[in-house]
């Protein structure tokens, strides 16, 4: 498989320098497997500054009417119907999964941290914290799908913080279960099965952005980015949420928790996240994963999102994923851990 890139040119007559010629370099590079593409900017233009908000004194102030906060949770989340989840919520750990009072699928759910988790730097994930809310995710989608056999597309997303599409400050994930693809579901699982193994492959001996293997999770730092910062993981044994399994989930939500570490330590505290589900038993299809950072929030901050990434469905970024996977380190790695 070849990683596909094209590098364009672009000279102004820079006013900061007498107006002599300068020349910056843009560079397009091609997903491999659903074939969008990506502007790598080629000198960093300060577009994603760290944050620099006291976030703790806002987590103060919207806590006070927060819904997911300590007691109110229970008062104020709804319950799903018996013959979807037996006990109305799903708790692991801290960790409580409930039916999202607006839904955006055939069955929506919330999951929260934990009720006293309103303020959860990212510095402070840890693989129990994360594990204990993926977990409430995937029985989740078990009992949505036995509810409904027709509902077999099911993933876990996150919006953290408002720049991220977030309406609440306190940090949850979502999951949807849905008879119907999202479009990026679709994409993803058009794909040819040998293409996603194809692409591990070429990452894997190109060893710029090849992050490590936990064990059954493959990371790296994708090609093509769809936004700032983004890595994307690799999971060949299993195809829908439904299918992780107890120890998967554990070494999933360590690999979820040291990205998000990693954000931390290069400024940022927003992030998106979504784990791409086909129907259970997709032969060949790997459960994936991608996970970006968002513009941090502050009282005049620039988004990220523009007519590049909303409308032409392609991002401009000056965050290298090169440059990414060389901070990332080897803290993906395991030792002897397998291949795909």
């Amino acid at each position: 498989m070849e990683l596909t890139r094209r590098v364009l040119r672009a000279g102004v007559l820079d006013p900061n320098k007498d107006f002599t010629l300068q020349e910056t370099e843009v560079e397009i590079r091609w997903d491999p497997l659903t074939g969008h593409t990506a502007r790598v900017l080629g000198v960093p233009r300060g577009l994603m500054p760290p944050n620099d908000e006291d976030l703790e004194a806002i987590a103060g102030k919207t806590a006070e009417s927060c819904p997911f906060c300590g007691d109110r949770l229970e008062a104020r989340t709804p319950r799903f119907p018996p013959d979807v989840v037996t006990e109305g919520r799903i708790h692991r750990g801290q960790a409580v999964l409930f039916p999202n009072l607006f839904a955006y699928s055939r069955f929506s759910a919330v999951s929260v941290y934990g009720p006293e988790l309103h303020y959860l730097p990212l510095a402070q994930m840890t693989w129990e914290l994360v594990s204990d809310n993926l977990a409430t995710q995937a029985a989740f989608a078990r009992a949505a799908t036995a509810s409904d056999p027709a509902a077999q597309w099911a993933s876990i997303n996150a919006n953290h913080m408002l720049p991220s599409g977030s309406s609440l400050f306190h940090p949850h994930l979502q999951g949807s279960v849905d008879p119907v693809p999202t479009t990026m579901q679709r994409l993803l699982v058009d794909t040819p099965a040998d293409r996603f193994r194809a692409y591990l492959e070429a990452e894997q001996d190109a060893g710029e952005r090849y992050l490590g293997s936990t064990g059954r999770v493959h990371w790296l730092a994708s090609f093509a980015p769809l936004a700032p910062g983004e890595l994307r993981a690799l999971m060949f044994d299993v195809a829908s949420p439904v299918d992780l399994d107890d120890d998967l989930v554990q070494e999933l939500g360590g690999g979820i928790a040291t990205a998000l570490n990693l954000y931390a330590e290069l400024g940022f505290e927003s992030f998106n996240l979504a784990l791409y589900g086909a129907p259970p038993g997709s032969d060949g299809y790997p459960l994936n994963l991608r996970m970006a950072c968002r513009s941090n929030l502050k009282a005049m901050y620039r988004a990220d999102a523009t007519y590049f990434e909303r409308l032409h469905w392609e991002a401009a970024v000056d965050i290298a994923p090169e440059e990414l996977a060389s901070r990332a380190g080897e803290r993906f790695c395991r030792p002897n851990a397998s291949a795909p």
